[in-house]
């Protein structure tokens, strides 16, 4: 029997407006009883591997059991490349409610089965019309409609991942108003630490008006234990950062080439350095911040 197609005839149901939610459910949430974590993977800089962070982290969370819906916020839509998957729906008619011909269509029929316990809401192109849309909506709602529009019924997920893309435009306001903890991948190669400072600057400016947003993480990523310019930098962000360090994931092959075949590091080489690299991570979230101190 095959139990993978009759778990993915049970969708997730959405509720239509954020404000139908119970009092006594609404007050659930805001103490914690209610556990829907919900985390964008962010910077400013691109080729960081946010993309790769999130689809892996999003499957070893799904793996362990955990009900993940991954948002991809990118107008490349590579989360759907790197999961082998080609979702005919995706972000813009979650938020729009419409399809492309101008057709109505539910929230449920967006969002796209990629594995078990792993839903999919496709980025891409259209992106690009989305933020059209929501830089016309009412300027008292525009950098929360994202946050009205995803709430899931009491149980539903686990976690919301958000892929997002460099950059700082009205979809990026949405995201982290929806979001209320951040990991930040940075790259132990060249100047990441630029774009880091210019990611703080973003971050700052949402956590004036998302008072629930917080960095939790930051993610060394391409450590190359051969080169001294990645010590060092591991050193620099682990002053800086001793509380949200994560262990780095180190430069791999392997994760390179697991997108090209659509499966994630733990599909495509389960023993190879990086998903041994983003098991500790999928841990160290699950575990909701405690970690073991030292240096890789």
């Amino acid at each position: 029997m095959d139990l993978t197609a009759i778990f993915y005839k049970f969708p997730l149901h959405f509720i239509e407006e954020f404000y139908n939610i119970r009092i006594e459910e609404f007050e659930n949430i805001r103490i914690g009883y209610l556990i829907m974590r919900k985390i964008a993977v962010a910077m400013a800089k691109g080729g960081v591997g946010k993309t790769t962070t999130a689809v892996n982290l999003a499957h070893g969370l799904a793996s362990a059991g955990k009900r993940v819906l991954l948002v991809d916020c990118d107008t490349q839509g590579q989360a759907a490349k790197f999961l082998g998957q080609k979702p005919e729906f995706g972000l813009y008619e979650f938020i729009t409610e419409r399809q492309k011909s101008g057709q109505a269509i539910s929230k449920n029929e967006t969002l796209h089965p990629t594995r078990e316990n792993l839903w999919l809401l496709d980025g891409g192109i259209r992106l690009v019309e989305l933020k059209n849309w929501l830089g016309e909506q009412p300027r008292e709602i525009r950098q929360t409609v994202l946050a009205q529009k995803l709430v899931p019924r009491q149980g539903a997920l686990d976690y919301l991942i958000f892929d997002c893309a460099p950059g700082w435009d009205v979809l990026s306001v949405n995201i982290l108003m929806a979001a209320t903890e951040v990991l930040c991948p940075v790259a132990l190669q060249g100047p990441s630490l630029e774009g880091l400072k210019t990611f703080f600057r973003y971050l700052q400016s949402a956590q004036k008006l998302n008072l629930d947003l917080r960095l939790e993480y930051i993610l060394p990523t391409m450590f190359d234990r051969r080169t001294r310019h990645s010590h060092e930098m591991f050193k620099q962000l682990k002053q800086h950062f001793s509380r949200q360090m994560c262990e780095p994931i180190h430069y791999s092959v392997r994760l390179s080439e697991a997108p090209t075949f659509g499966r994630t590091i733990f599909e495509y080489r389960a023993q190879a350095r990086g998903a041994l690299d983003y098991e500790n991570l999928v841990r160290r979230i699950m575990k909701n911040g405690s970690q073991e101190q030292g240096h890789p």
